[in-house]
């Protein structure tokens, strides 16, 4: 039975069959490196590599890391070369002999993640996406045993629904919806975490009685009307992503962020409107890139668009409409499109999904595109 390591080996094998002969390890990366306290292998790898979601092939066949999730702070791992000519991440075990004292934790349940859990925890913890049609059908609060505007910790709540008795339920409020930015469809409404309850009603809707649940934690506001999810639906995700190029092109869009900024930079959280309808995967690695402005030649010279006056733009426009967008007294050059970042898909919707930027050359921006050719 194959391990899960080289489950991932195997499917990155698929993918890039030439992918040993493209590896290349930074100029500049150590021989040898420490794990620390808070490292992911995602770190550790962008050491080595450009392309740090190719960390599985830096570990493949490796006989003394069975598991590269398993290596901790203090562990001291070494670069060398097989019999093949490919780089290689080894754990150095003269070190760990010579330097007991060098483990910073005890092996257990700190071994290294593929992505820094700490970033990403909030969106997997607290942050859903559903549809407004969906949103309609869940429980939802009606009052509670106080008149006050926010309920805290030991309030009860009253819930039209019928829940399952002693069941925790997470309480969202309804939020901004997620548009495409071409249709304008509603895509999906952000749903924002403000608690967490315990059922201790079951409530009967055909008999007119609601549930009833009392708060046990409070992260914002819980206000009339905020809905119900069963605790840790749509909350939990591997902390190792199979990290892999999509099998067929892609082109899609930054549409939000759950910070709700329009500029982003590497380690930041962005939404994007594909999903699972789109063959999109937790795991898959896409391309950041952005249309460079577009540029009349006119009689003045080249000016960007927004400098150009309104009679150049409508005689620009004017030749494009009847195929003459060459002019020489008015032409529309439209440059190409320039990559300018990478992110990492963490969690998938029907429609939109939520990425990782993993680089960047120049601030993200809402409107880039996420792309794969």
């Amino acid at each position: 039975m194959k391990s899960p390591l080289m489950a991932i080996i195997v499917a990155l094998g698929v993918a890039f069959p030439t992918l040993a002969d493209v590896l290349q390890i930074k100029k500049d990366a150590p021989k040898q490196y420490v794990v620390k306290k808070g490292d992911t292998l995602w770190d550790i790898s962008g050491i080595y590599l450009s392309e740090p979601w190719l960390w599985p092939e830096l570990w493949e066949m490796n006989p003394q890391i069975e598991n590269p999730h398993l290596i901790y702070p203090g562990d001291a791992l070494s670069l060398i070369y097989d019999a093949n000519g490919n780089p290689r991440l080894v754990i150095n075990k003269a070190y760990r002999k010579l330097s007991p004292q060098g483990r910073i934790t005890p092996k257990g349940t700190n071994a290294v993640t593929t992505l820094p859990l700490e970033v990403i925890r909030p969106y997997i913890t607290y942050e859903q996406a559903i549809n407004s049609d969906d949103i309609s059908t869940k429980p939802y609060i009606l009052g509670a045993n106080e008149n006050t505007k926010t309920q805290t910790l030991g309030h009860i709540l009253y819930i039209k629904g019928d829940l399952k008795l002693h069941q925790a339920y997470a309480i969202y409020h309804k939020g901004q919806p997620y548009l495409d930015p071409k249709t304008g469809k509603e895509l999906a409404s952000r749903a924002i975490y403000v608690g967490m309850a315990r059922a201790f009603r079951t409530g009967d809707i055909a008999n007119g009685k609601p549930a009833s649940v009392r708060v046990e934690s409070v992260k914002r506001e819980i206000k009339q009307g905020d809905f119900l999810l069963p605790a840790m639906q749509g909350q939990m995700l591997p902390a190792y992503f199979n990290m892999h190029r999509p099998a067929q092109p892609v082109m899609g869009q930054v549409i939000a962020s759950p910070r709700e900024v329009r500029e982003f930079s590497t380690m930041d959280v962005v939404v994007l409107n594909l999903g699972s309808a789109q063959q999109i995967q937790v795991g898959h690695v896409l391309d950041i890139e952005r249309q460079s402005p577009t540029v009349i030649d006119g009689p003045r010279g080249p000016r960007y668009t927004e400098d150009s006056s309104r009679f150049e733009k409508l005689v620009s426009k004017t030749s494009e409409m009847f195929g003459d967008a060459t002019d020489e007294s008015n032409a529309v050059w439209h440059m190409p499109k320039e990559k300018v970042g990478e992110m990492i898909i963490f969690k998938v919707y029907d429609n939109i999904s939520y990425a990782l930027i993993t680089k960047n050359q120049h601030p993200i921006r809402i409107g880039d595109m996420a792309v794969i050719h």
